[in-house]
């Protein structure tokens, strides 16, 4: 693979898209989240981080798909994800805001492994700790926001995760339009943001008191 030409495809749409997400991205930013891309393809092909896309759909659908949450993030927020898998979407919003702290939990020892290398390569070692661990065997940690993108059996596990989340808190959840319906289901209020370039995904915010 070519990586300077995919990594190059990847940060000229960043710089192109992002005003369409809401995001602006400095240098340093759009440098920080083409090392992350880098260390992601080297790792994909025997960790299977993430479906195999172009850099584009990567860059559109994985990264600037999640710094939308970053509108909901206060200075200083600390966030709780669950199914980190390859770091979405909470990797990239650490790298565009210093500000933020955040504990990862990742059953999967593979991709647990990839999360720390993931963590010292971008230089976030110190703001962000990865728990290999499922997040209902684990207590609960001391953060404001919880959020989850890609959850083997999401829905299913919903409830566990909100009845997990910490108190109080606002959970920001991926998801299809009917997700609305099961939070709804299980005495949760929510809103929803539609993602941009997209017709039926949104992103949830749950709070829970």
């Amino acid at each position: 693979m070519d990586f300077n030409r995919t990594t190059t495809a990847f940060r000229k749409t960043l710089a192109t898209e992002s005003s369409a997400y809401g995001v602006t991205l400095s240098d340093s930013s759009l440098n920080g989240l083409a090392g992350y891309y880098e260390l992601l393809q080297r790792w994909n092909p025997r960790v299977h981080l993430v479906a195999p896309c172009t850099p584009e759909q990567f860059a559109t659908r994985h990264v600037l798909e999640s710094l939308i949450m970053l509108k909901y993030l206060p200075n200083g927020a600390s966030v709780a994800e669950v199914g980190s898998g390859a770091g979405l979407p909470i990797l990239p919003c650490l790298i565009v805001r210093p500000d933020i702290t955040a504990v990862m939990f990742e059953i999967s020892q593979k991709k647990a492994v990839f999360l720390r290398e993931a963590l010292g390569h971008t230089g976030l070692s110190a703001r962000a700790v990865v728990k290999n661990d499922r997040f209902e065997d684990t207590e609960v940690p001391a953060a404001q926001f919880l959020t989850c993108r890609a959850l083997d059996r999401f829905e299913e596990m919903l409830q566990h995760l909100l009845e997990w989340a910490p108190r109080p808190s606002t959970s920001l959840l991926f998801g299809a339009q009917r997700l609305a319906k099961k939070i709804e289901s299980l005495g949760f209020e929510s809103s929803a943001e539609l993602i941009p370039n997209s017709k039926a995904r949104f992103l949830y915010v749950v709070k829970k008191g």
